[in-house]
């Protein structure tokens, strides 16, 4: 009894000595001791290392919806796309009736060295069947990734020739990017598109305005639709872009967490300008931070939808076996105080199911289905109302476009029909494509010409693979037509001739083109 009694005080002198109290040594001991039991005592055999991390992950799981624990395998696939590159083969893929296509190879990458091309389909990795139900995205990038340096032979089949052709590829340091497309909408408009704040955003970010100021871009949409988020400082890195020096850009703060301030520096590329920022329900963190920044500042309008309301700071905490518990430690806060985070409480699926419950009551349809108490009311630098309550709700509302909520439309893209009809379409045209549309413009507009069958022979492939013909209104009809053209002008050209096409149909961004010109939306703003 001596010996344990000195082994505690033992324990509570040491633990105390690094700012643990004597409560907390308690608990500590109080744990090991259960994992004691458990090992010694238990009936059958216990995997103790699962029993501790199912104890984290339960620990966690009480706290907020972003607390999370990750192993070490899981940890560095979650960071890959923001750390800005990984090491594979260099391809873009879908996999199409259990076979793996390649959508596009990566600039310079391994694969297109060695002349992998789009529509090429493999079929065999390593000397090995690798085709059939049991492939899917996790056992591809599985399989195709690897240390930079080794090799992988792909067994492909080109349409139309016979026979499998094998390519030994030597794997690289494949970059991921961040920025989806950059282009002049017109003559004085530039339009970008981001996917997610990563370490290399802000590079990427300059290079395509650089690229837009040298065709004289007066007025930039910045699309932040669909864009979960990342760091945080590749969001204040970017919204320094559009703002004098001295401009406070986002507040952090939390009970054991320091308050800290991110201001601008007098770095920014983009000070003056009309600017957009374009936004939905799945633009997220980083995302709100840059629009609501903006829009309290009054430096531009924000269009689109309310935010998902993520905002809640994560710290990585790096366990000794390389595992990690990433942790809510502050929330952010926009210039005006505004906290960006949305409501939750102990019902984790009630709150990933948040954005259902949008359209279920009409918000996303219609914005006066959202109140807002007055003490979630908030004034921007020119006294605009603003609000709190969770995410960033827009200057100007634009409506989920019905046309995609039409039942032939998703029952096309349920069954998988537009990749299906796409890959095989391209399989068919592909040469002829390349050779007589040398822009995304000349496509753009003579595409139509070139074949004035298309819609029937996509209804017609729709019906052979289970899809009935059904009556659609004139808008599903243009929205279909266009969504196709917007996939085969990226199997030409690149990401951002997808882009390029789609905006016809897309009412965000048609909204912007529109208020853009309208110097009244911008009489409060000081954007001048």
């Amino acid at each position: 009894m001596k010996k344990l009694i000195f082994l505690l005080l033992f324990y509570v002198v040491s633990f105390t000595g690094f700012g643990q109290t004597e409560i907390d040594v308690l608990h500590t001991l109080k744990f090991n001791r259960v994992l004691h039991i458990l090992k010694s005592s238990y009936v059958d055999s216990v995997n103790i290392e699962k029993s501790v991390e199912d104890a984290i992950i339960g620990m966690l799981e009480k706290l907020d919806p972003h607390s999370v624990y990750l192993t070490k395998e899981e940890a560095k696939k979650a960071n890959e796309p923001l750390e800005g590159s990984f090491e594979g083969i260099g391809i873009q893929f879908q996999i199409i009736r259990d076979t793996i296509y390649v959508i596009s190879t990566i600039s310079g990458g391994p694969s297109e060295l060695v002349g992998v091309m789009a529509g090429d389909q493999i079929v065999s990795i390593d000397g090995k069947d690798f085709t059939g139900s049991k492939i899917n995205n996790s056992v591809v990038m599985e399989t195709l990734r690897g240390k930079k340096g080794t090799k992988v032979v792909v067994g492909i089949y080109r349409y139309p020739l016979q026979e499998i052709l094998d390519f030994e590829i030597i794997r690289d340091v494949i970059p991921i990017y961040s920025l989806d497309a950059s282009f002049m909408v017109d003559s004085v408009t530039g339009y970008i598109k981001l996917n997610r704040f990563s370490r290399t955003t802000l590079d990427e970010f300059n290079d395509a305005l650089a690229g837009l100021q040298k065709q004289n871009i007066k007025n930039l949409i910045l699309d932040l639709r669909n864009n979960s988020g990342g760091y945080l400082m590749s969001a204040v890195n970017l919204a320094d872009q559009f703002f004098e020096s001295d401009k406070l850009i986002v507040y952090t703060k939390g009970l054991n967490a320091m308050e800290e301030r991110y201001k601008s520096s007098n770095k920014g590329g983009f000070k003056t300008g009309k600017l957009i920022i374009l936004v939905d329900e799945s633009s997220a963190s980083a995302s709100e931070i840059v629009a609501g920044a903006v829009q309290d500042w009054d430096r531009g309008l924000i269009i689109g939808r309310r935010t998902f309301g993520k905002g809640l700071v994560q710290k990585p905490f790096t366990m000794s076996d390389g595992s990690l518990v990433r942790l809510t430690t502050a929330r952010y806060y926009t210039p005006t105080g505004r906290s960006i985070q949305k409501p939750y409480d102990d019902d984790k699926k009630k709150y990933i199911q948040e954005l259902s419950s949008r359209l279920e009551k009409g918000e996303l349809i219609e914005p006066d289905s959202i109140s807002f108490p007055d003490s979630l009311l908030f004034n921007t630098s020119a006294e605009r109302v603003v609000y709190g309550g969770g995410g960033i709700m827009p200057d100007i509302f634009v409506p989920v476009d019905t046309a995609s909520l039409a039942k032939y439309y998703t029952d096309v893209l349920r069954k998988n029909i537009v990749n299906m009809f796409i890959s095989d379409y391209m399989r068919d045209n592909r040469k002829k494509l390349s050779g007589k549309f040398n822009s995304v413009a000349k496509f753009k507009k003579d595409f139509d010409n070139y074949d004035n069958n298309f819609m029937e022979a996509f209804f017609s492939y729709a019906e052979e693979n289970g899809v009935e013909k059904q009556e659609i209104d004139d808008v599903t009809y243009i929205y279909l037509h266009t969504i196709l053209k917007s996939h085969i002008a990226r199997n030409i050209f690149d990401s951002s001739a997808f882009f390029q096409v789609i905006m016809d149909v897309s009412d965000e961004v048609q909204k912007a083109i529109e208020v853009i010109y309208k110097d009244e939306y911008f009489e409060k703003i000081s954007y001048k």
